[in-house]
């Protein structure tokens, strides 16, 4: 019988780097949000791949920024502690974008460390000129002295298999702390309030979805006149004032449609049963400072 392998995988960077995007690709399902908005994943996602003797459990986390309110102040708080943890770290970077003063920060963690570093330099369908890729990991190569460097396209899949090659050269031999056919460790109602808020991320403008929190308010499963299942979902999308609830609901309800239909389609899909979803708005003035409310909605490092 051939020995169980594991590899414990950090996904790090700056935010909109196409963190929580890789995560969804290895996994092979979307089990985080993923929006053009900063600071879509507010949270340590884990993700589980299991391929033949070898289980991946790959962990994305927020993306690094200076913090503004308490909420942020856990989002970075749960970057540092998961660099620390990790046995392999991924830093992801954007092909097209200059180092930041957060990724240097972030770099510089890493010298402390033994664990294995994997620099992915993402977005590399976005570079024309693709001389510039090789000055750009030049850039980073300076700074720190990775333990492989990969430029890759996560949205058009270029380079993950060679990723995945490198990963199974890290794996070490211990057994699989997850079922083997588990893609998250995260309970369902985490994962219906997270695509609810993917949907209201990607419909809304600019102002409102920082100050967005959903929660799932009951569950239940039942079977209709048919026999076949149907899952109903009741949901509460949060805000921080009354002018955004307005905008949440939009004329005539149009926009809480709209994210719910959005989200009721995925939702289906992900779940395979029937959803019978209603969403309501309800304010939580300034929830992003206060720490009780954090840590009820489930954001908090503690």
């Amino acid at each position: 019988m051939s020995q169980s392998k594991n590899a414990f995988v950090t996904i790090v960077g700056r935010a909109n780097v196409g963190k929580s995007s890789l995560l969804n690709v290895l996994v092979g399902e979307r089990i985080a949000a993923v929006s053009s908005k900063p600071q879509t994943t507010r949270t340590k996602i884990t993700g589980v791949l299991t391929q033949g003797e070898t289980q991946y459990v790959f962990m994305d986390t927020p993306g690094m920024h200076k913090p503004k309110n308490k909420l942020s102040d856990h989002m970075v708080k749960t970057v540092a502690d998961a660099v620390s943890d990790g046995e392999i770290i991924i830093l992801v970077v954007d092909a097209t974008k200059k180092i930041s003063e957060n990724e240097q920060n972030l770099i510089k963690s890493f010298k402390s460390s033994r664990m294995k570093t994997i620099l992915l330099l993402n977005k590399i369908d976005l570079v024309e000129d693709k001389s510039k890729i090789i000055s750009k990991i030049s850039e980073y190569t300076e700074l720190y002295r990775f333990d492989e460097v990969l430029p890759v396209s996560v949205i058009e899949k270029d380079g993950i298999d060679t990723l995945m090659e490198i990963l199974r050269k890290y794996a070490a031999d211990g057994p699989h702390f997850f079922p083997d056919d588990a893609i998250t460790d995260q309970p369902e109602k985490v994962i219906m309030a997270e695509i609810i808020r993917e949907k209201a991320l990607r419909n809304l403008n600019e102002e409102v979805p920082h100050g967005i929190a959903v929660t799932i308010e009951s569950l239940k499963e039942r079977d209709n006149i048919n026999g076949d299942g149907i899952l109903d979902i009741t949901a509460t999308i949060f805000c921080e004032r009354d002018s955004h609830k307005g905008i949440v609901i939009g004329k005539g309800g149009a926009m809480l449609k709209k994210i719910g239909s959005d989200a009721r389609d995925e939702l289906e899909r992900f779940f395979q049963i029937k959803v019978n979803l209603q969403c309501w708005v309800k304010v939580k003035e300034g929830w992003r400072n206060r720490e009780g409310i954090i840590r009820n909605f489930g954001l908090s490092d503690k």
